[in-house]
């Protein structure tokens, strides 16, 4: 099975922690330059001090806050000017939890900024270099609430299902020019934003951390939460040459927590 990506260019957003930057770890190992993306230069920096780079990559990085898409726009047009990418990795922070008939219209525009105009931004960039090369693949890292809408989500439930359906429309537009666009689907992850969410249940329910967090292992077949580097294992595998004819598809990593098909 061919998981080789050396000679190709991965951008991998949300980079600087959790899931993102597990991402950008593996594809580095399977031989990608790595081109990270986050608001913070500091973390930007060390992360980037973290990424093997034995098969002769170089990784770089630029600095842009999806909350600013024109800033998000013109980096990554400028990052295009001078170089081309094989491999995006969309991924940014979820919205608030919170009941959707509580939400503010702006909450709502907010999250479809950060998450599908950004996304907008990047893929009109760095298709024209996909196209070129004959070889594109776009992995969006949403959540399993596009198959099952999660209680108290109801912002990001939203946000994610457009995410998800824009994603299936732009998979079938690219796939004549080699170009792939999957989802992943994480479930429980262990990351800082489930730490907090761990936290929020377990003060809302007046429980411990540890019996809140045993409440979600509770729900997942495999006893289990997963690790960030699961989830990224599974990113990756769609960012290979082995995942060429893999197109269109919502991927959940969530140890069988998702009740349907």
């Amino acid at each position: 099975m061919n998981l080789n990506l050396i000679g190709r260019r991965a951008v991998v957003c949300g980079s600087t922690q959790g899931i993102g930057k597990a991402v950008a770890i593996e594809l580095a190992h399977m031989g990608a330059s790595v081109t990270l993306v986050a608001r913070s230069d500091e973390k930007l920096k060390a992360v980037l001090s973290e990424l093997p780079s034995t098969q002769g990559q170089q990784h770089d990085y630029l600095v842009a806050d999806f909350s600013l898409p024109d800033q998000v726009k013109e980096e990554i047009s400028s990052f295009t000017k001078k170089s081309k990418a094989h491999i995006l990795i969309n991924n940014t922070g979820g919205p608030p939890a919170g009941l959707a008939i509580d939400a503010n219209p702006e909450e709502f525009l907010k999250a479809f900024t950060a998450h599908l105009i950004c996304g907008q931004h990047l893929v009109q960039a760095l298709m024209p270099g996909m196209k070129t090369a004959g070889y594109g693949r776009i992995v969006n890292i949403i959540s399993t609430s596009v198959k099952i809408p999660i209680r108290g989500l109801g912002v990001s439930n939203t946000i994610r299902g457009a995410v998800a359906n824009w994603s299936k429309t732009l998979a079938t537009e690219l796939a004549p020019f080699g170009i792939t666009v999957n989802n992943v689907l994480p479930g429980t992850t262990m990351t800082g934003r489930l730490e907090f969410v761990i936290k929020s249940n377990a003060d809302k329910a007046g429980k411990s951390f540890d019996e809140a967090k045993q409440k979600m292992i509770d729900e997942v077949p495999m006893g289990r939460i997963s690790t960030a580097d699961e989830v990224a294992a599974a990113v990756a595998f769609l960012c290979s040459p082995a995942a060429s004819y893999i197109t269109g598809v919502n991927l959940p990593v969530d140890g069988g927590r998702t009740g349907s098909l």
